[in-house]
This record gives C-alpha cells, structure tokens and sequence, in this order.
C-alpha cells in the first residue's frame, strides 16, 4: 500500500526531473547525433555489456528502444542534459522494472568529455530519488565490472553495498567479464538522506 501525499507515477509521458545542473528529460530523434557520440566510443562502453555502436543508424534504434521500452513499461530512459544547453550528454536508466516486487535495475553511460565534472552523481541522486518518491520502489540494484572503479566509487558513495561477484558473466567482442552485484534498499536511502 502507498503512503498518502505521495506523488504518482504519469505513465502516459515520462517526467522531466531536474538538479542542480542538470536535467533528467525524454530522449528524442534530435538527440540521435548526441546518443552517437556517447554509445560508439570505445572508452565509453568498456565496461557495458554491449560493444560500441557502429553508426548513427545504431544510435536511431536506441532512440526507438527507449520510446518503446517506455510504452511497454520495461525501462525508463532518460537524457541526461546540461541545464545551460539542454545538450545530452549521457544517460540514466531504470530497467527490469518489477513494480509488483516493488524492485529495478539502474545504468548509465556519461559521454567522455563531461567525465570528472560529477554530472552522474548528480543525475543518479536524482534518479533515485524518483525511484523512491514517486515509483515507490524498495530495492534497486546495479551490475558493474570490477574494473570499473569510477562506477563502483558513485554507488557507494549513494549507499550501494556490495553484494555479490558474478564470475564470467558478460561475453562482450571476445572479451569474458566478470560483474560486481550491488543493492540499495529504501532503508539505506532514507538513513542516508536523513544523516546528510
């Protein structure tokens, strides 16, 4: 049951979520050129579980997976923007979403020029914060590479504890992965926002 008070999730558009510098906001045909950039750069994808697009033909079908995924409730997608341009610089996703187990996934990806500028840990704050207050959701969880210490370093830093190693999980051009497996409950959440 929902607490009383709380906001709603509006499943006809997806809500535009904003901070500091920041904006969470639909992703559309404009941002193709933008989603090019970021999801065919060999640094930026190392440690997905995908390889780098190849061409902007690619970049247009993620558009349509995003708008897709919306419709069918599978994942929510946002652009993450800069406030001073509206320019997509990255994104932030909520996927596997299982509203009846109240439980989701979280990725994202931030374009290789704006790494180090602390754009994600703004975004994935916000996103968070959404996942709770609005979708109500009880545990959200994150699959990272081990050699991926900056992503490691923004989940723990939201609260994320390590809960598991998955050994050769991912096969990704030739390569075999290993996963990190981290959780965050709403109970962590709410300790930590409470303490800060």
């Amino acid at each position: 049951m929902l607490a009383q008070g709380r906001e709603q999730m509006d499943w006809q558009n997806l809500p535009t979520i904003e901070a500091n510098r920041i904006r969470l906001r639909w992703v559309s045909e404009a941002d193709i050129d933008a989603l090019y950039t970021i999801f065919s750069d060999p640094e930026v994808m190392r440690y997905w579980s995908s390889p780098p697009i190849a061409d902007r033909d690619a970049a247009a079908k993620i558009v349509a997976e995003i708008h897709e995924g919306f419709a069918s409730r599978a994942h929510l997608k946002w652009g993450l923007a800069r406030l001073t341009d509206d320019m997509v610089i990255g994104t932030v996703t909520l996927y596997g979403l299982n509203l009846e187990h109240r439980r989701a996934e979280i990725g994202y990806a931030m374009g290789r020029a704006h790494w180090g500028n602390g754009y994600m840990q703004e975004a994935l704050q916000a996103l968070l914060g959404f996942a709770f207050d609005v979708l109500h959701l009880h545990r959200i969880e994150a699959d990272v590479d081990p050699r991926n210490a900056a992503s490691i370093r923004s989940l723990e830093k939201l609260g994320f504890q390590r809960e598991g190693y998955l050994r050769e999980r991912w096969q990704v051009g030739g390569e075999i992965q290993d996963a990190l497996f981290y959780g965050l409950l709403r109970s962590d959440w709410e300790g930590r926002n409470q303490a800060g």
